[in-house]
């Protein structure tokens, strides 16, 4: 059975995103290599090239929905929503019906409805798999205050004792100060995490959107989850 094929991977440009929260696109970009930098991300796996009105050559960069949304979790609740409309009317567009098979012929039609349920069964296992990712990114656009160890470990289900074993072994944790836990300079340079101070003066270190996002990364790259 012929099949109109489309692609499956959802992406969005830094154009279009400038566009759509009116942003300059310089701006844009500058944001875009910050946060690939701060994920550990190469930028040049997403850069791409385009020509502009006076036909000189041009960078931009295309990323996918999960890293589309946590670029705009930093703009306003005006912008999120345009990015956030626009990714849904993009999903929608990559709907496309299958040619019919023909019908009058038993066995091509049963043919097309068994790799259709296979079509389907297998999308629904994969939307299973990533929605617990979805959920995670996109609850993170709605929320910017910083969390303590105890609450980024309940997003797994774990202790905050686990979870600092866990960022000890990844040098996010600088074991020369034996009072408290103390960030590692890079750690904050990149906007994961603060150090505060508690009501009677100890020091706290507390996590960002930012440090959560390359927790859960971190933690899925290494195996840890």
């Amino acid at each position: 059975m012929n099949m109109i094929k489309h692609d499956q991977n959802l992406t969005m440009s830094s154009r279009e995103i400038a566009e759509l929260t009116g942003k300059r696109h310089d701006n844009v970009k500058a944001d875009v290599t910050k946060m690939l930098d701060e994920l550990n991300l190469d930028v040049l796996n997403f850069q791409g090239i385009y020509f502009d009105a006076q036909n000189r050559k041009q960078t931009e960069y295309k990323l996918d929905r999960d890293l589309t949304l946590t670029l705009v979790s930093g703009y306003n609740i005006k912008l999120r929503h345009a990015i956030i409309e626009r990714l849904d009317e993009l999903e929608k567009s990559q709907v496309k019906l299958p040619m019919l098979p023909n019908f009058s012929n038993p066995a091509e039609a049963a043919r097309a409805w068994a790799e259709q349920y296979e079509a389907n069964a297998i999308k629904q296992q994969q939307l299973e798999l990533a929605a617990p990712k979805v959920k995670f990114v996109e609850s993170l656009v709605e929320r910017k205050s910083l969390m303590n160890a105890t609450q980024i470990a309940q997003q797994f289900g774990k202790s905050a004792v686990w979870l600092n074993k866990q960022l000890e072994d990844l040098d996010v944790y600088n074991k020369s100060v034996k009072r408290g836990r103390t960030f590692q300079k890079w750690f904050i340079d990149r906007g994961f995490g603060e150090m505060k101070q508690t009501e009677v003066g100890y020091p706290q270190a507390l996590f960002s959107p930012a440090g959560e996002i390359w927790i859960h990364q971190k933690f899925v790259s290494e195996g840890i989850l």
